[in-house]
């Protein structure tokens, strides 16, 4: 009998969701000549990359400032930029549409991400914003969730104990140490 793994339930939402993002390059080829693509499925998906994103950056300052009280996004810079700043430079791959993301460069400028403000557009004037449920927000949404999880999973992602691993968002290579098969399935651990 297989012993329980860690319950890691931010890990497995984002899973779900990049299964999603996945889903959705059926129907939209991941390009930047589509980034300006924008669907139903699209908000649906920065919605709910956009809401994760909140409570996984709550509970990483909560770790890294136990009092911490942060609850939106300038806030989460504040604590979250001086003590995690390899957070604004991870890459994320796509290597299948040989796509690049850093979803949390603007951090390194004092400026919210540009798929944060779509997030919020979308989120509370649909009727007026809901072009910006667009390919690149969608993309990138979901790729700054990735980041954020990882650095939320700080010790079991540079232990391997995040499986199973992401089909279509990688970091850099330099941010993997190691590839191996465990009893959960195949691991990556993370440099970090």
């Amino acid at each position: 009998m297989l012993r329980e793994g860690p319950k890691l339930l931010h890990w497995n939402y984002f899973i779900v969701l990049e299964s999603d993002l996945e889903r959705l390059s059926r129907y939209v080829e991941f390009t930047k000549d589509n980034y300006e693509t924008y669907s139903l499925e699209m908000a649906h998906l920065l919605l709910a990359a956009g809401s994760e994103v909140d409570v996984v950056l709550r509970g990483l300052c909560k770790k890294v400032k136990p009092n911490s009280k942060a609850n939106n996004i300038n806030q989460y810079h504040e604590i979250l930029f001086p003590k995690i700043s390899n957070l604004s430079k991870m890459k994320v791959l796509i290597y299948r549409y040989n796509l690049d993301i850093i979803p949390w460069d603007n951090w390194k400028r004092d400026e919210t991400p540009h798929w944060w403000h779509a997030y919020n557009n979308v989120k509370h004037q649909r009727d007026k914003y809901f072009y910006k449920a667009k390919l690149q927000y969608t993309v990138a949404a979901i790729a700054g969730l990735f980041v954020a999880v990882l650095y939320l999973y700080k010790e079991e992602a540079e232990n391997g104990l995040l499986t199973p691993f992401p089909k279509l968002l990688s970091p850099e290579p330099k941010y993997i140490s190691n590839l191996r098969k465990t009893e959960f399935g195949v691991s990556i651990s993370f440099r970090l």
